[in-house]
């Protein structure tokens, strides 16, 4: 099973009302972007706090609910917070329509440094107003056509301890807004590995809207199974070592014990068990699989990686920026060939695969994929079908590999093959995606074209990886940390790479500040176009080298 996944939530905080936004502006606040980046008006210590940036939001829409078409039938909460070095400030909303949540109504609020309204990003310029909000189609219904839809994407199998949890939604994420039932239904296959879809439909003629899987596929030393031996900070506890991080806001690994969660109607009513790990000496691990530690140490060495690194290279602690650390499950299930983000328990979750295919499923770049899902929901929220999806999934592969080089762990030293260290011989190729020339795993597409976004997001996903692939290290034959790389262009041209770091600086601001739960390809584009305008400048050889890696993966 080649598929890494997740679940995902959204931040509920409530904080003022909102509407509609207009696109008026967006040109002036890209330019004002860049002339703020290029002038900084304050030193680190003056910046705007988090709580700042949240008031002259609020105080924004409210002075610019004219211009925005704000209207009292609509509500905001707010989702995430950036600040930036010069004081200037991005609050990004989720919206609601007469108390209803609006799939697509998410948007970014931008400010200068001293809190006047710069302007506005938003998922959907349409208004979000629809004709009633009273279903024809009851929730029963709903939740009977969204379980019919998660036994057929998983035909042949016995699905067990199914549940659907239907809500209404107001969908502006495809075409024109309308009412509809999102359920999420959950249930169990033969060996009591966990299934999960959400299920949009519309709630005037019973039609499916759309659907996706909704799980997608983070002082002692530790002998790990594929990282070598590594250093790993523990909590004292009388006689006994935790495997618990108190530099890392108390991340910890536990063991599931081989069982797995229980939810119904998207309540858990009961969840594998997570029990903290503990050891005498401080010793962690054994380096082999028979010893249940062993895979801890890598779960454990993942998350402190992915924490180091958001933190040092984009200043943002922990997985939702507020300092807060998740935790661990491994050894989840029977033979499970999965780990997946869950934001409901704010924790990742580590299947030991069924030996033939995969095996434990706890390496570097895996455990920075995962909890890379977990900034992505707590950001921009892109929806996970589509093309939307496809960038959901490259934002995670290309995390997870700068994690993996920003480790520089000699046992498993960076590169651009995904889950290269969980694959067996039963798998067939020797990683899961390759970044450079997306479609040698069979699936990928290289290019863009319209049919892309039909693809599994695992797939359609592989445009955006090759972008990121020819930005950081550009086109033609080379060989990086002992693997060779061939990485061509769609429309034959030559690119030249700016770097890893550049990529991920560039990559990391259009996912926090400029994109939205709908954005395509050609959204894309244009936010990392912006994010290299507000990094480095227009015209500059970074903001050349976007364009140059976009164009040659055939979007425009």
């Amino acid at each position: 099973m080649s598929r890494i996944r997740i679940r995902q939530t959204r931040d509920t905080r409530r904080h003022t009302r909102s509407s509609r936004l207009a696109t008026a502006g967006m040109a002036a606040a890209a330019t004002a972007l860049l002339a703020a980046a290029l002038t900084p008006t304050a030193g680190a210590t003056d910046r705007p706090s988090r709580t700042t940036a949240i008031d002259n939001a609020a105080a924004a829409l409210v002075k610019e609910a004219a211009r925005l078409g704000l209207t009292s039938t609509e509500g905001t909460s707010v989702r995430d917070v950036v600040v930036d070095a010069d004081g200037g400030q991005h609050v990004r909303y989720d919206r609601t329509y007469r108390e209803l949540p609006v799939l697509g109504g998410d948007f970014v609020v931008h400010l200068a440094p001293d809190g006047s309204y710069r302007g506005a990003n938003r998922a959907t310029t349409r208004d979000l107003s629809v004709p009633t909000t009273t279903p024809a189609l009851a929730a029963p219904k709903a939740a009977d056509l969204a379980t019919a839809a998660l036994r057929a994407a998983h035909l042949g199998e016995t699905l067990k301890k199914v549940t659907a949890a239907p809500q209404l939604v107001v969908d502006a994420l495809h075409g024109a807004p309308r009412l509809a039932w999102r359920t999420d239904v959950a249930g169990q296959d033969s060996l009591g590995n966990p299934v999960a879809r959400t299920v949009l439909t519309d709630a005037r003629t019973g039609r499916q809207i759309d659907a996706w899987d909704s799980i997608e596929t983070a002082t002692g030393d530790g002998q790990s199974l594929y990282s070598g031996t590594v250093a790993l900070e523990s909590t004292q506890s009388g006689s006994t070592y935790q495997l618990k991080d108190p530099t890392r806001g108390n991340t910890y690994t536990g063991d599931a014990a081989n069982k797995t969660d229980l939810c119904i109607l998207g309540i858990c009513v009961s969840r594998a068990p997570a029990t903290l790990f503990t050891d005498t000496d401080n010793h962690w691990g054994t380096g082999a699989a028979s010893d249940r530690s062993s895979a801890a140490v890598d779960a454990q060495y993942g998350t402190n990686e992915t924490w180091d690194y958001y933190k040092n290279m984009h200043g943002r602690t922990g997985i939702a920026g507020d300092g807060k650390g998740s935790y661990n499950r491994v050894h989840y299930g029977s033979n499970y060939n999965n780990a997946f983000w869950d934001d409901t328990c704010f924790c990742m979750t580590y299947g030991d695969g069924d030996g033939t295919t995969l095996g434990p499923l706890v390496a570097l770049d895996v455990a920075g994929h995962e909890m890379s899902h977990g900034v992505t929901s707590k950001t921009a929220a892109l929806t996970y079908s589509g093309e939307s999806g496809g960038l959901n999934e490259a934002t995670s592969d290309i995390f997870g590999t700068l994690v993996e080089f920003y480790a520089n762990n000699s046992t498993d030293p960076g590169d651009y093959l995904i889950g290269e260290k969980i694959v067996r011989s039963g798998f067939g190729k020797p990683a899961l995606r390759f970044m450079d020339q997306p479609s040698k795993d069979g699936n990928s597409a290289n290019c863009w074209s319209s049919s892309v976004g039909n693809l599994d997001v695992h797939y359609s996903s592989g445009v955006a990886n090759h972008f990121a692939y020819l930005l950081a290290e550009g086109s033609g034959a080379k060989t990086i940390n002992g693997v060779s790389y061939n990485s061509p262009t769609c429309n034959n041209s030559t690119v030249t790479g700016i770097g890893r770091n550049k990529l991920g600086a560039i990559w990391y601001r259009a996912l926090t500040v400029y994109m939205t739960s709908s954005t395509n390809y050609a959204g894309a584009r244009t936010a990392t176009l912006n994010a290299a305008k507000d990094l480095y400048g227009a015209g500059s050889t970074e903001y050349n080298a976007v364009a140059a890696a976009w164009s040659a993966v055939s979007v425009s």
